[in-house]
């Protein structure tokens, strides 16, 4: 795969898809503790006719890296990517933590984004008692068994187990510095009173049933949009891979409407 070295850490990246396809590119961004491989459906269904980039954030997947304190430190890790590509305008799509890095670029750089798609984030974060409670715990137990309580959650009820340790495999391999560190950095994201600055039109989907991130904190958000479109699926917090045909179809629609 293709790397990038961005401030001392080697990003790597895919870039698929036919450069004079359809619109401006969709640059796919995944959450904590995942990589990715999470846009897997989304990337095969795009790259059939327009450009996608994806990249793993550092300190995950197969990027090198860690030491980041802030969303807008991995905000600029993307801008670096992109300018490296030589792209300069795009459609970010941002799950969870990704979308917290969309809306950075979104209010950082509003000339760049035509059009984003949030899937299960928000502007401003806003933690249950024990989500606080199991990430006090992070230093007390091992990381796997703490890695493995966020990630089970993650999912709707009767999602299928042996699906689900695979995907606690996977982030378990995040390295415990950079997942706790990047839990920081999520506690201080909040743009919730900054977000009626973006003017690009917005696509934001969430799941129903997500606890990590519930959808009354996404539909607080969505008021304050100039231009926002709401979708809710049956789903819990991981729609790429709950809901992958459901998601890509959302995200089909949203991006195939030409700008006036």
């Amino acid at each position: 795969m293709p790397q990038l070295e961005v401030d001392g850490a080697a990003l790597t990246y895919d870039d698929e898809g036919p450069r004079d396809g359809d619109g401006v590119p969709l640059v796919f961004v995944h959450g904590w503790m995942a990589n990715r491989h999470r846009w897997d459906h989304q990337v095969e269904h795009f790259a059939e006719r327009r450009r996608v980039i994806r990249f793993d954030l550092r300190g995950h997947g197969e990027s090198g890296g860690a030491g980041v304190k802030t969303v807008g430190e991995l905000a600029r890790d993307l801008l670096a990517l992109l300018d490296h590509l030589g792209v300069e305008r795009f459609v970010p799509v941002g799950h969870s933590m990704g979308g917290m890095i969309a809306q950075t670029v979104a209010l950082s750089h509003p000339e760049r984004v035509e059009r984003m798609v949030l899937v299960g984030s928000i502007g401003r974060m806003t933690y249950s008692r024990g989500r606080g409670l199991l990430m006090g715990a992070s230093t007390l137990v091992p990381f796997k068994l703490f890695v493995a309580a966020n990630i089970q959650r993650a999912f709707a009820p009767g999602y299928p187990s042996e699906e689900i340790r695979a995907y606690v495999e996977a982030s378990a391999d995040t390295p415990r510095e950079v997942v706790r560190t990047l839990y920081g950095a999520m506690r201080a994201f909040d743009v919730l009173d900054r977000v009626g600055q973006i003017q690009a039109p917005t696509l934001m989907i969430h799941g129903y049933y997500d606890i990590q991130l519930p959808v009354r904190q996404m539909l607080r958000m969505a008021k304050a949009y100039p231009d926002a479109t709401v979708r809710i699926l049956d789903a819990g917090h991981e729609l790429p891979v709950e809901k992958p045909a459901e998601l890509t179809a959302a995200i089909d629609a949203f991006v195939s409407v030409r700008s006036a």
